[in-house]
């Protein structure tokens, strides 16, 4: 393992941080899930601009992917995650006191733009410090306790509703608040001086440009943001799905959430047990055999049944965020491996690419595909086909024995 002198020994405490980092982004997205329906009486919003404040918050979280993980190559890990944690905060008041639905959506434009740093930093920060098959059972780790961000969101948006909707932006808010508190205080620098690149404009689009070319690297993106979409189709469905469909209320949320996301826990830690002791592309096969059978059993069932039942509609969806959350750090890995000198970039650029894919899932292809069961669970399957069909044509780039590295 090779760790930055400053990265602190042991290195839990820089995982736990981490990992709460990462899982702002998905309490910006599912914490006022519940509360969508009082949203749109509030604030007179149509059902197509309550989807915008997913989509433009998506679209603003990719473009400001492109300099995260970029500026933080120049600047360094610590001071990116600061001032975008800061604003962050800002962005989640704004929400909170917003008297128009058009308030509301240029706050959350904000809230994408500066949401994404923890995450994005942060996959650069563990590279920074790990290698072989640790960076891989860290990455999975973080991805564990990042996987329970999205079954805890709505459950505590519902909860909150009884305070009115705005109380999940102040939770937001607190929730910001504490972490920038805690990187103020335990964050370390992990990319010395001597590391750094410039900060040119130019010379990081030309780094952007360089990646942009290499083939496999963008497979292996694209790969990794389907693999994502055909669960984030049902996540981006939520409310329709948890109310229109299964017919549960705002409180029950959870029915769809904790399963689904218990699937991608497990499959994080079944992906952290696999380091060193599975083959990457080992891995990856029965990742893809995973979503395949989740992604067959789910049209089957939608098929067979006129009315969809909670468990049953909701259990191919788990296993679709297990093997999901197997491939996922071993994509991530390889990207990163493409370009050692330029972590932070690759971080960058992986997210923005696969974010393009998710925003539009979220504001084009849900709303055509929400209110029906069958079309969710084919719009899935095809995600999943698309996403291993870009996998075989990138698997290259892996190698098909990894060093193990050390524990």
């Amino acid at each position: 393992m090779t760790q930055s002198a400053t990265a602190p020994r042991p290195a839990y405490g820089l995982i736990a941080l981490l990992a709460g980092l990462s899982m702002l982004g998905p309490f910006a997205i599912d914490t006022f899930f519940p509360a969508f329906p009082a949203i749109a009486g509030a604030l007179s919003a149509t059902p197509f601009q309550m989807q915008q404040t997913l989509s433009l918050y998506l679209v603003a979280y990719a473009l400001m992917a492109l300099l995260h993980g970029g500026v933080s190559d120049a600047l360094g890990r610590r001071p990116v995650i600061l001032v975008s944690m800061a604003i962050f905060t800002l962005a989640s008041i704004g929400c909170a006191l917003s008297q128009t639905i058009e308030q509301l959506l240029a706050f959350r434009v904000l809230q994408g733009l500066s949401a994404g740093a923890g995450v994005i930093v942060g996959r650069a920060i563990v590279r920074d410090c790990f290698e072989g098959a640790r960076a891989q059972r860290v990455m999975s780790g973080i991805s564990m306790i990042f996987g329970i961000a999205p079954a805890l969101a709505p459950i505590i948006g519902g909860y909150l509703l009884v305070l009115g909707w705005r109380a999940s932006f102040w939770f937001l808010v607190l929730l910001a608040v504490g972490l920038l508190l805690a990187c103020w205080r335990l964050l370390p620098e992990t990319l010395p001086a001597d590391a750094r690149k410039p900060l040119d404009a130019r010379q990081l689009s030309r780094g952007y440009l360089h990646m942009l070319k290499h083939g496999r690297f963008v497979l292996l993106c694209f790969a990794g943001g389907f693999n994502f979409a055909a669960l984030f189709l049902y996540i981006s469905s939520a409310p329709a799905f948890v109310l229109d469909i299964l017919k549960l209320n705002e409180l029950q949320f959870g029915a769809f959430f904790v399963p689904t996301i218990s699937g991608m826990v497990i499959g994080s830690f079944v992906s952290g047990r696999m380091a060193g002791r599975v083959q990457p592309r080992s891995g990856l096969k029965l990742a893809y055999a995973l979503m395949l059978i989740a992604g067959v059993s789910n049209i089957l069932y939608t098929q067979s049944v006129v009315q969809v039942q909670w468990p049953w509609a909701v259990l191919p969806i788990a296993l679709t965020a297990f093997g999901v959350a197997i491939a996922f750090p071993l994509l991530t890995i390889a990207c990163m491996d493409l370009f050692p000198d330029r972590r932070g970039g690759v971080s960058s650029l992986q997210m923005f690419l696969s974010l393009l894919v998710n925003a539009t899932i979220a504001g084009l292809v849900a709303p055509l595909v929400h209110q029906s069961a069958r079309s969710l669970a084919i719009g899935s399957m095809l995600l999943t086909v698309a996403g291993m069909i870009l996998y075989v044509h990138a698997r290259s780039a892996i190698p098909k024995t990894a060093a193990a590295g050390p524990a």
